[in-house]
């Protein structure tokens, strides 16, 4: 068990990589002079033992608590400056941004939980409530499904123009999903529940038409890969929430910076997932391929989408000793 004694005499250090973050944090490298960017290098050293030290005693989490989120802070802070390598976005989206995906899951997963139970109640309320279907979807759409056609036969004509439409949408979607995590969270639920609401309303007055498989054809090529980034989004807004409502032993403002830096990675991850499903969307959805073959596409994009963020990838953040590690060979 670690001594009292010993934690007071290593609390100043703590307490100084703390002042010198919080500095460098409001004023940039240049707020620190050289002397305390080398001050700051050792104390990352010395902290990173000390962490591995702590998590020895069980009876000390809280403490490892917050000696961790210090030394991720001092992590992103010392190596934020590194000259960008050209391998650099490879490597981000082979190993950083699974990595973090991994990390975050749950928050992805509650952002999904919304979207879906919002979709089963908009599905029950417009099969139970026409009047419903119609004030949410407007007259103009539901006349189209009355006639059992399919209001996507237009983007057939104008593919190309189509689709670079829909990949600006969703990105927009994506982006407005997350930044309203800054609402705590809010703005995120309600974007996450609107877009259920009227999946979930779509679907249900197409079921009652007869084009629920007209309807699913369409989606599932390119809705494998736009709804698991919206997912995403979601999630990354709100991670941000928590930063902002539930900051733990840091700072406000560090924790913010902290799971900041964590959902902006998931929000540039899925920038490849829309614009693949934006053009699945444009040219593939609307098109007159037959159902099986729309479906079997879907399904191998799921396979590989499973593969790709299931694969066994580097930490994106180093653990303590690995932090101890790279800091000793850099030497």
């Amino acid at each position: 068990m670690i001594s009292a004694r010993w934690i007071e005499k290593r609390r100043p250090y703590w307490s100084r990589i703390d002042e010198l973050l919080t500095r460098a944090g409001r004023g940039g490298v240049r707020a620190l002079s050289h002397s305390e960017l080398q001050e700051l290098a050792l104390l990352y050293r010395q902290t990173a033992s000390d962490l591995a030290t702590i998590r020895e005693d069980v009876s000390s989490q809280n403490l490892a608590r917050y000696l961790n989120q210090l030394l991720g802070r001092a992590h992103n802070f010392i190596y934020m400056g590194r000259r960008s390598r050209p391998g650099g976005i490879l490597t981000f989206y082979r190993e950083t941004f699974p990595q973090v995906f991994h990390d975050t899951l749950p928050y992805t997963l509650v952002a999904a939980a919304i979207f879906f139970a919002l979709a089963a109640a908009g599905m029950m309320m417009a099969i139970t409530d026409p009047a419903f279907q119609r004030y949410l979807l407007g007259d103009s759409m539901m006349a189209t499904i009355e006639k059992r056609e399919m209001w996507t036969h237009s983007v057939v004509t104008i593919k190309p123009l189509a689709s670079s439409t829909i990949m600006t949408n969703n990105l927009s979607v994506s982006f407005t999903t997350f930044a309203l995590g800054m609402t705590a969270g809010i703005g995120t639920v309600w974007m996450l529940a609107l877009n259920g609401l009227l999946l979930g309303v779509v679907l249900g007055a197409c079921w009652q038409a007869g084009m629920a498989d007209q309807l699913l054809s369409f989606v599932a090529p390119h809705g494998v890969l736009e709804l698991p980034a919206i997912f995403i989004a979601g999630g990354a807004g709100l991670l941000l929430a928590k930063g902002l409502l539930f900051p733990g032993l840091l700072p406000r403002r560090a924790s913010l910076a902290l799971e900041g830096g964590r959902a902006v990675r998931l929000v540039l991850g899925i920038i490849p997932m829309l614009i693949v499903a934006g053009t699945i969307e444009g040219f593939v959805s609307p098109s007159n391929l037959p159902q099986r073959l729309k479906y079997a596409l879907a399904a191998g994009l799921f396979c590989l989408l499973l593969l790709y963020v299931k694969g066994k990838h580097p930490r994106a953040v180093p653990s303590p000793q690995e932090m101890q590690g790279e800091r000793a060979a850099s030497a």
